[in-house]
């Protein structure tokens, strides 16, 4: 019978003492999203009979991400919204708030269309 540390190194871990220290290095890394890409702000009408809705693009493609920054969205325009598939939804015309929001977390945001 193997050692608890063999059976873990069979597994894909590491015993060593420079792996807590990597795998804090990967998740700090991991919450940080790319800021590079620049995110565009569109308001849309159509197909939602002529009811306004703003739309978030070019967002990291992290659910969780994406969920959070919804929350907190919907939280700061005070209005209902919706993760749709890698985008969000925000309900009437929230592209100031929204920019301005974005802008204070590092993003570089566009606003796009009318």
């Amino acid at each position: 019978m193997s050692s608890l540390q063999d059976q873990l190194k069979n597994l894909g871990f590491s015993a060593s003492a420079d792996a807590p220290e990597t795998a804090n290095e990967n998740a700090e890394q991991a919450l940080q999203p790319d800021t590079s890409v620049p995110v565009r702000i569109q308001r849309q009408t159509k197909g939602r009979k002529g009811k306004g809705v703003t739309v978030i693009l070019d967002l990291p493609h992290n659910a969780s991400l994406l969920r959070d920054y919804a929350s907190a969205l919907r939280k700061v325009c005070g209005v209902g919204g919706a993760v749709k598939g890698e985008t969000i939804e925000l309900q009437g015309d929230q592209r100031q708030q929204a920019k301005q929001w974005l802008e204070q977390r590092g993003f570089k945001v566009k606003l796009a269309g009318g």
